[in-house]
């Protein structure tokens, strides 16, 4: 159920209606817009009776949402969603980048990366301190001494740090050193991690699962924001098909298709959409093009010596010469894509 709230209502009656939902045991969740206020409801097994809500002061109209997500939708915020990561943001005017290595190798390795991310523009810094791998026996990431490199990196260059969190635990320690969560694809279904992180005051980078339906990646984010946490950033990172030219499929008509449906912020990673440095820039240029609020790019000082996706890694030259391209991209791009949003959801 959705409550949406006539514009002149007050914080009183907005409150009054918070009240009642969690009176009945329900949980609400008021999504403050530019005109006016929406709260949408969860927690219900069935049908509510919206009717006891209808002719509470401040209340405009009570919608039943048949739809099996309700927090992500245009229905409960028809504006875009842009969070904010300190001074930096995602979902706004500017072309959020998060680049870096796969994982933190070595003290030098991550600086003379994150020297080049910096001198780009970039406001966040991505790289793995602990790395999921297909085989026990490949390089798991530097553990606590990554950690140790990441916030000298933080304090040095003044990026944000974008990490990958593989169990509960290390939520409280990316809320310590960190300050965006990432949920990778690989455990994009993990449930009990999704409820974590959304029970943390950080935004989380929600990666698509490599087999998952636009549906099923949706409802991952639902239940991030179903615990409260609405600061929710989607990725795109190629699903895995029948293609063999390609790691994985970038699904980059998701961007649109979720601009439709979500006012949540979506990003694109070309970098494992597609595990060949060569086709990165390419699948950037496009991913732009189509209106992606971001990139995550992969980038590496010594490619040929990374030790895991080195195949996907830009050079810190070939990386510059990326955001060059792609922000002229953005620069054309952008009102086009608003125009459309607006067009559409008017």
């Amino acid at each position: 159920m959705l409550i949406v709230m006539k514009p002149s209502a007050s914080a009183r009656e907005i409150d009054a209606v918070v009240n009642l939902i969690e009176a009945i045991g329900l949980r609400a969740h008021p999504m403050p817009g530019a005109t006016r206020t929406a709260i949408g409801t969860t927690g219900n097994q069935g049908p509510i009776d919206g009717r006891r809500f209808e002719n509470l002061p401040g209340v405009a109209e009570v919608i039943r949402v048949t739809k099996p997500y309700k927090l992500i939708t245009l229905d409960l915020r028809p504006e875009k969603t842009i969070v904010r990561v300190g001074d930096a943001t995602i979902g706004g005017k500017e072309l959020a980048i998060i680049a870096g290595p796969c994982a933190i190798e070595s003290r030098d390795q991550a600086f003379a990366v994150a020297e080049a991310v910096q001198q780009s523009g970039a406001r966040f810094f991505r790289g793995g301190v602990w790395k999921p791998r297909s085989s026990p026996y490949a390089f798991q990431g530097l553990g606590e001494k990554g950690w140790e490199i990441m916030a000298e990196i933080r304090k040095t260059f003044g990026l944000k740090i974008v990490t990958e969190a593989l169990e509960e635990p290390h939520i409280s320690l990316i809320e310590q050193y960190g300050d965006v969560i990432q949920i990778g694809a690989r455990s994009m279904q993990n449930f009990s991690l999704l409820r974590k992180a959304g029970r943390s005051k950080l935004p989380v980078l929600l990666k698509r699962g490599m087999a998952a339906t636009l549906e099923e990646w949706l409802l991952a984010a639902e239940y991030i924001m179903a615990e409260g946490n609405y600061n929710v950033i989607l990725c795109e990172r190629g699903v895995r098909t029948f293609a063999q030219h390609t790691r994985n499929t970038l699904d980059l008509a998701s961007v649109p298709a979720i601009r439709r449906i979500s006012h949540l912020p979506v990003i694109v990673d070309p970098s494992h959409g597609t595990g060949s440095a060569y086709m990165v820039t390419p699948l950037a240029r496009a991913g732009v093009a189509v209106g992606a609020d971001g990139l995550m790019v992969e980038v590496h000082n010594q490619p040929e010596l990374a030790l895991s996706d080195g195949a996907q890694a830009l050079t810190p030259s070939e990386y510059a010469q990326l955001i060059t391209e792609v922000r002229a991209i953005r620069e054309v791009a952008a009102p086009v894509c608003q125009g459309e949003s607006k067009g559409e959801h008017a």
